[in-house]
């Protein structure tokens, strides 16, 4: 099949697959005009990739991930451990963002919010950090 059906069926664009092809993630097979002609197993690999980095796999992560699929030896456990990373790695930004809210809801709630000059929150940003 062809690019704009491959893209529809995977649920990502041309512009999204030829980059993951740049990548190698995804090498389909060339007609003899040169255009992309993608198999049933390029557009399962094409799902998974989509899958994974709507799950927040970066690219390079993603890459791991699919070399286990397509590897009939694989050990879950391989899966499990790059699975079990992003989630430490999700959990630290997740309290990083927990500290930030809870920084601007401080912020906020000492500031007037009115027209005078004096803003809580300038005077906030512009303290020195308490390290």
């Amino acid at each position: 099949m062809n690019i704009s059906q491959a893209a529809r069926d995977s649920g990502l664009t041309a512009k999204a697959l030829r980059y993951y092809e740049s990548l190698d993630l995804v090498v389909p097979a060339r007609c003899a005009n040169g255009y992309r002609d993608y198999t049933e197993r390029d557009l399962q690999a094409l799902r998974f990739i989509r899958r994974a980095r709507a799950t927040g796999f970066a690219v390079e992560e993603v890459r791991e991930l699919l070399e286990l699929y397509r590897d009939p030896a694989r050990r879950s456990r391989d899966a499990k451990q790059l699975v079990e990373e992003k989630l430490q790695h999700i959990e630290a930004q997740l309290h990083t963002l927990e500290q930030m809210r809870d920084t601007l809801q401080a912020l906020s709630s000492h500031c007037a919010g009115d027209d005078s000059p004096q803003c809580a929150i300038l005077d906030g940003l512009s303290r020195r950090d308490p390290r």
